[in-house]
This record gives C-alpha cells, sequence and structure tokens, in this order.
C-alpha cells in the first residue's frame, strides 16, 4: 500500500468524540441530504471473522450507533460476519447486492478474492467502501489505520524491551494471515525496525489469525531454536500473543521474552499488567468505526464535501491507484499508558481489567482504585 499521508502515532489519548470531523461539517443535518437520497440510508456491513472480539464488541455497534445518528434514526445497517470463509463472505456480498442496500462497508477476509464482488457491486451502483482491509476491485474509500506504522510501532517496542538487543539475539516472528492485507503491512513495517537489529530465527505466516496455529507455530519455533535461545517474539495480534504464551509455558518456560501484539484486546490487557505480554497496539476503534458510518453515509446522500473532508489521505491497491482514504492513528499500549488509552476513552472499565486474579498487579503498577 503506498500511502501519500501518514498518520502519526500519538503520544496521549485518542478522542472519541471525533470533533475534528465534526469541525469539517461533517453533521447528521438531513437538511444536506441530496433529494435522490434522504435519511432512509440501509448500510450494508461485512465483517471477517468473530476471533477478534473488536468486530462484534466495537465495531458493529459503533457503526449501527452512528449511522442512526446521522440519519435521525431513519437509516439501518445490516450486518453478516464472514467466520473467516472467503466463500461464505463473497455470498453475503452477493445477497447485500440482491437486496439493493445503498453502500456497503467491507472488512474482506481476501482481498484478492472479493475483488469480483466489489466489481458486481460496482456495476449494480452500490459504492463499496474498504474498511480496516485494503480490499481490491474498484472501491470507493478506504477506513483504516496506519499499518505499516502499525507494525513500526511494534518493531521499535519489541527493540526497546530487550534493552539494547545484539543481532545476534534470535526472536520469532508470528505473522499474521497470508490473504489479509493487513498482515503484510504490518510484517513490512516491523521488519523496517527488526532487519538488522535482531535475528530473525523464525517466521510464520498464520492462518486465518488463529490462536491455536501460533500456539503450534511457537511450539515448532521453540524445538527448532531452544526455549532459552528465544529472546523476543513479535507477534502481530493479541489473539496470536495469547498462543504464543501458552506455547512457552508449555515448554516450561518461566520468565517469559518480550511479546507483542495489537488490538489491545481485554485478554491482552490483562496480561500486560501482569506482565505476561509486553505490550499491545491500541487502535481507536470507536474513531475508525464512527468516521466508516460517516463516509457510507455521505456517500450515498451526496455530500461531497463531507466526505472529501473525511478522505484526505490517498493509497494504493493492486488494483486501484489515489483511492481517497482515512488512515487513524495508533498508540504503543504499555504497562505505562492504560489509564491514559483504554481507561480513559472508556473502552474498559478499571473493574474488567483488575479482577480478582489481577487485583494485586493492578496495584503494583498503580491502577488500583
Amino acid at each position: 500500500m503506498r500511502r501519500t499521508a501518514t498518520a502519526v502515532a500519538a503520544a496521549s489519548t485518542l478522542t472519541l468524540s471525533l470533533a475534528a470531523c465534526g469541525a469539517l461539517g461533517v453533521t447528521g443535518d438531513s437538511s444536506e441530504a441530496s433529494p435522490t437520497k434522504g435519511n432512509d440510508v440501509t448500510v450494508g456491513l461485512l465483517l471477517p471473522e468473530t476471533a477478534n472480539t473488536r468486530y462484534d464488541k466495537f465495531d458493529f455497534p459503533i457503526i449501527r450507533n452512528k449511522v442512526l445518528e446521522l440519519t435521525d434514526k431513519q437509516g439501518r445497517v445490516v450486518y453478516q460476519n464472514a467466520d473467516a470463509d472467503a466463500s461464505k463472505q463473497a455470498a453475503q456480498l452477493q445477497q447485500m447486492i440482491d437486496d439493493q442496500v445503498d453502500v456497503i462497508l467491507l472488512d474482506a477476509v481476501d482481498s484478492h478474492a472479493i475483488a469480483t464482488g466489489v466489481q458486481k457491486a460496482k456495476d449494480a451502483g452500490i459504492p463499496v467502501i474498504a474498511y480496516d482491509r485494503l480490499a481490491e476491485g474498484p472501491i470507493d474509500a478506504y477506513v483504516s489505520f496506519d499499518n505499516e506504522l502499525v507494525g513500526e510501532v511494534q518493531g521499535r517496542s519489541l527493540l526497546e524491551a530487550m534493552e539494547a538487543p545484539d543481532s545476534s539475539d534470535k526472536i520469532v516472528m508470528m505473522n499474521g494471515s497470508p490473504t489479509d492485507p493487513n498482515a503484510k503491512q504490518f510484517k513490512a513495517g516491523a521488519l523496517s525496525e527488526l532487519n538488522g537489529s535482531v535475528d530473525i530465527a523464525k517466521s510464520y505466516d498464520t492462518k486465518d489469525w488463529k490462536p491455536e496455529n501460533a500456539q503450534a507455530n511457537m511450539a515448532q519455533a521453540i524445538k527448532s531454536i531452544g526455549l532459552n535461545n528465544i529472546k523476543g517474539v513479535y507477534s502481530a495480534n493479541d489473539g496470536m500473543a495469547g498462543g504464543v504464551i501458552k506455547a512457552l509455558q508449555a515448554a516450561g518456560v518461566t520468565d517469559l521474552p518480550p511479546i507483542t501484539g495489537q488490538d489491545a484486546e481485554l485478554d491482552a490487557v490483562q496480561r500486560i499488567v501482569s506482565g505476561e505480554q509486553y505490550m499491545s497496539v491500541y487502535k481507536s476503534y470507536p474513531q475508525e468505526a464512527e468516521s466508516a458510518a460517516q463516509m457510507a453515509v455521505a456517500k450515498v446522500q451526496g455530500k461531497d464535501i463531507q466526505f472529501d473532508s473525511l478522505t484526505q489521505n490517498q493509497v494504493d491497491s493492486p488494483t486501484g491507484k489515489d483511492i481517497p482514504a482515512l488512515l487513524v492513528p495508533v498508540v504503543a499500549l504499555t504497562q505505562d499508558n492504560i489509564k491514559e488509552t483504554v481507561l480513559a476513552d472508556g473502552i474498559y472499565e478499571l473493574s474488567e481489567i483488575c479482577t480478582a486474579e489481577y487485583k494485586a498487579d493492578c496495584a503494583r503498577i498503580g491502577l488500583s482504585k
């Protein structure tokens, strides 16, 4: 993915009110709607899988609520999840075309395989906005995070946690699914930091991002490299980090090496509190999801100024150039900034993180009430 404008990693918490977007004139004022489409907007939402809890917990409800807000409660969101099945998602996309939804937000299971369906939607006059993952085909816009920056943040954080690593220090890379274009970008960003600084002894592209596949890969790496020779693990997301930790613990590790992650899942935040996982990447799903809803509604209501104000970046896919895009910033989440990120933004309550099992750890790092 070529980036003509790059989001920067924020040092402090991201606000979820999208005040900046409001300042650009993106509102739910129905008087701005075009004569051809008012507030009776139907948004089709296609999400890729359920292994990552974010999609059902954050993305869908936030998008639904924002669409209702923007359309004076007259719009609706039709939601389907593909359960990591590209064929199932293709059928879901076709059904939305047949049902003549007004616009589709698409988070592709397989960005290449879905291109034919995207073309069918285009032929039917239905705009498709790629959400979170950059789908191929004639998409109208793209909203996501700066994925290479995510990898850079992960790689840089791992090196910092390893404390002056030597180029002979061995690490394992647990990358994401080979069918997910984001995984390739995370990997490229991480390699830009890791190459030459450490010895990448083993690297895996993990099928379907599944924790159990990461666990099996890590068990293989341990046998190949030797448990005591692994100085760090780059894990592209939190679910796989959990699988990596299980493999290390099953092998008898007593002092876990630094392990990265992404998505700030609750289990991962608790592992960060306890010291089992070094970091995650916190991405403001509310900001991404609300922006996607605004883009979708503005597109079908003909609010071109508002749509353009949201898509001031540009990216390239294998099938398209200069695609209008919004790239949302990211934050490295460690023990040091849990208060300023997931707690301040209301992603989790303190009581959800600091359960009885983690009460002592929370007190140790200053998270207790």
